[in-house]
């Protein structure tokens, strides 16, 4: 068995750009790439700096399109998106920024939407506390906020 000879560090700021050009990447998954790519430390964090300095990494726009695509695709809640966002390690402040950039109406009226759509669904349960738990506990699970889920009970 041999081992797969090591990148240079332009070669692999080169695969890293390519990476980044794709799709948004927060910086997180960048670092994990330059590692897998057999960079060490001085070198990942050099290359990580010409990413930024040449514009292929930006935190803020990556949290802002995460958050608005993850809403709109998989109609995520802003609880959801700010666990997510805080495992791939982006800070406070890109958070908040991310989480003002959805529109509040086409927020509110998502999970109108999803909370009649699973209502009825749900419809040939019989028990209405049984019916009720897992209608909450489903939106819960999307990342909407308890407080909005609670307002919209009744849900018929």
């Amino acid at each position: 068995m041999y081992r797969k000879s090591a990148l240079s560090s332009e070669q692999a700021l080169q695969k890293a750009r390519h990476y980044c050009s794709y799709q948004d990447r927060c910086h997180s998954e960048v670092r994990e790439k330059l590692y897998s790519l057999g960079l060490h430390k001085t070198q990942v964090e050099d290359a990580l700096a010409a990413l930024i300095d040449e514009d292929y990494l930006n935190e803020e726009r990556f949290a802002i399109n995460y958050a608005g695509g993850h809403f709109r695709m998989k109609q995520w809640g802003k609880v959801r998106i700010r666990y997510e966002l805080t495992q791939k390690k982006i800070s406070d402040y890109c958070i908040r920024k991310a989480l003002a950039a959805i529109d509040e109406d086409a927020y509110a009226g998502t999970l109108v939407r999803l909370s009649q759509e699973k209502w009825e669904a749900l419809r040939a349960e019989e028990n209405l506390l049984v019916r009720k738990r897992k209608w909450r506990g489903w939106l819960l699970q999307k990342g909407y906020e308890i407080e909005r889920i609670a307002a919209l009970w009744p849900a018929k």
